[in-house]
Formats: structure tokens, sequence, C-alpha cells
């Protein structure tokens, strides 16, 4: 993570590598036992509180706990895939979503001169590297299906667009049909009707491997993509950092102001939460999420407030390259960025605003 340094720092909290010396766990009867550095039995309170805390999960192996309870990352540790998993000090991980979701005013903006580019691109001829990058993106943008990790592919059996196999996909004239397992075993069904999407799908399917989506090099040669070559492409397109990440959490800030605007008034705060918990499972449905996941990581925090505190209204609003209810999420994030910190808690109602026209892919489902 190399803006963490910094974060941390503005926060007061040091920051720290988990290749110091630090605190180990060792089994003990039905529970653990802690050891300092120096291999001492930890018996402070205060520290065992903050380790206990953690709630660093049972199975994780070759534990390491932060000695300082203002280190930015307070432990690390192997899961039962063997795979290195963090637990960041809580005002670290408020900085760093905080953050995130500020940037997404900064990604909606640029995303009308990015979908310019991907429709350029997607209108090359063949089959290269930058068409087929675009034509994953153009799918980033419109499915919402995740970019796809090598790792959980071979792991769990779980896929997402850069790891599907042509097995997942199948092509009727200008309509695409997705059936696949997702991350954490959702299944997904989706149709997808683009002329161009069908092509590349087609053509790509006709290509030697398994792999869904290649490209043909310069020599001739398909190649397969990973997630790293299509963020680099998303790096290389718009001149900034965005990521594959980025569309979802944009996706599901939009999908979740449309739910919320369209459940809109509430008489009680006890219904308003009921809606805003309803509006958040509706969204996780058409990610592929928990709620829980989706509310933490792919809505933006401010349309939650807002529609609890009464004070949550899509206005009309316009932008080249957005769709109308796109534009007016964008103009509703930019109005309360200046002020949200200060903004106070008001009983009005929120008004109802019409769901966007927008659906550019019709899910069928996407729990078991």
């Amino acid at each position: 993570m190399p803006d963490a340094a910094p974060h941390a720092e503005a926060i007061g909290l040091a920051y720290v590598a988990s290749d110091v010396p630090g605190i180990t766990r060792r089994r003990s009867g039905v529970g653990f036992s802690y050891r300092d550095s120096e291999g001492r039995l930890v018996r402070d309170n205060a520290t065992l509180t903050r380790i206990k805390s953690l709630a660093i999960p049972p199975a994780w192996t070759d534990v390491w706990i932060c000695p300082d309870e203002n280190g930015h990352l307070q432990a690390t540790g192997r899961d039962a895939r063997g795979r290195k998993q963090h637990r960041y000090h809580p005002r670290f991980r408020e900085v760093r979503d905080t953050a995130k979701f500020e940037r997404l005013t900064e990604f909606a903006k640029a995303l009308p001169a990015l979908r310019e580019r991907i429709d350029e691109d997607m209108s090359k001829r063949g089959l290269p590297r930058e068409k087929v990058l675009a034509t994953i993106v153009h799918l980033l943008d419109t499915t919402l299906i995740r970019v796809g990790n090598d790792e959980y592919a071979k792991a769990n059996k779980s896929y997402g667009l850069t790891t599907l196999k042509d097995q997942h996909a199948k092509v009727q004239g200008d309509t695409l049909r997705f059936v696949f397992t997702g991350k954490s075993g959702k299944s997904w069904k989706l149709t997808v009707k683009n002329r161009r999407v069908a092509r590349v799908v087609k053509a790509a399917q006709e290509l030697p491997g398994q792999r869904l989506f290649q490209y043909v090099d310069d020599e001739g040669n398909p190649q397969s993509v990973t997630s790293t070559d299509v963020n680099a492409y998303l790096r290389e397109i718009s001149g900034a950092e965005i990521t594959a990440k980025d569309f979802r959490t944009w996706g599901g800030t939009v999908l979740a102001a449309a739910e919320l605007a369209r459940l809109g008034e509430f008489e009680t705060q006890t219904l308003a939460k009921a809606n805003a918990k309803a509006a958040i499972e509706t969204v996780s449905m058409s990610l592929g999420n928990t709620p829980t996941i989706c509310r933490k990581c792919y809505v933006h925090p401010a349309l939650i407030d807002s529609y609890i505190a009464g004070d949550f209204k899509l206005g009309r609003a316009k932008r080249a390259g957005l769709s109308k209810h796109e534009a007016a999420v964008l103009a509703f994030l930019d109005r309360r960025r200046p002020r949200r910190r200060n903004a106070r808690s008001r009983t009005t109602r929120a008004k109802p605003t019409p769901s966007p026209a927008r659906t550019p892919a019709v899910q069928e489902a996407t729990a078991n």
C-alpha cells in the first residue's frame, strides 16, 4: 500500500511493517498465548485486550501482532489457503475508506472520457490487446462483474471477467449470456445485448485455449488477459490511478441512490433505517456481495447518512457521457463533499426520485 505512510502519519499513527519484531501467537490449551519479541509471555491487560479486539481468526497461522497500539498495521497472518491477511488500526481503516470514497467523484468525472476511449478501442479491427481490454472494461461498467483473480479461480473455481472460460459464455446473434460461479460461491446469470461485445466474445472463443478473453499479439499468438493488464490499461487511458474495482464502487453507489430514491419518504427513524437496510440488500444482490461488505465497500456512506438524516434528494442534472441518474448522483456527492462533516441531522422526509432507465445488462440471479 504505497500511500499508507502519509495517511498513517496524517492521523497520528506510526507507519509499521510486518517484518519488524512483534508479538507472536502460540496455541495454549483451548486458546492462545502471546509472546513479545524477546519470547516473554505477554501479561499486560491492555495489550491482551487490544489483541482480543483485533478478532484474529483461530485458523490464521504465522500471526504477527504490532507491539505498538498506535501502529497503522495491527496484525498479519496466513489464512487457511495460505494467503496473507491484514488487520489495520480502526482510525487507519476509516481514513483509507474515506479517501477511497472521496476519489469516487473524480472517477465519475473521468468516466465520460474513459467511455469515449473504450468505444474507440472497441472499434479496432481484429483482436488486438486494446480491443479486448476495452471490451472487458465495458463489461465492468455495464454488468458490475468482478474483474477476476487467478488465485480465486484456481483455489475456489470462482470466476471474474478475466478468468472466465469459454464454457461460461454463450453467444446467439447480438446476445451474450454469462453463467458462472463468482466469488464466495455466488451464482451469476446475466444477459448482455450488444452486437460488438458479442462479436468480440465469439471471436475470442475461436482462439486456442480455454480462457474466454484473449487477444492476438503482433506475432499472431493468442495471449490471455489478467486483472493486472486491465488495471494497467485503465491507467494508460485515464492517466490516473483508476482500478477495475472503482466501477463496482460507482455502480453500487448509483444503484443504492436509485433504490433509496424509489423507497422515498419515511415517517420514523425506524422505517428510515429499515429502508436503508433494504436498499443495501438489493444492491448486494446485484453485486454478488453480502450486505455488510456492500455497505462497507461499495456504497458511498454519504447516501445512507443523508437518507437517514432526512435530507436525501437527487435533483436533475446533466453531464455528457453520464446517464441522467449518474449525473444526479455525481451532483449530489459534489454538494455533500464540503459540508458532510458538519451537516446537521434533520427530520424532514426524503422525497422520491424516479429510478434510472439505464439497464445495460439483465441479471436473473446473483446468489445461490
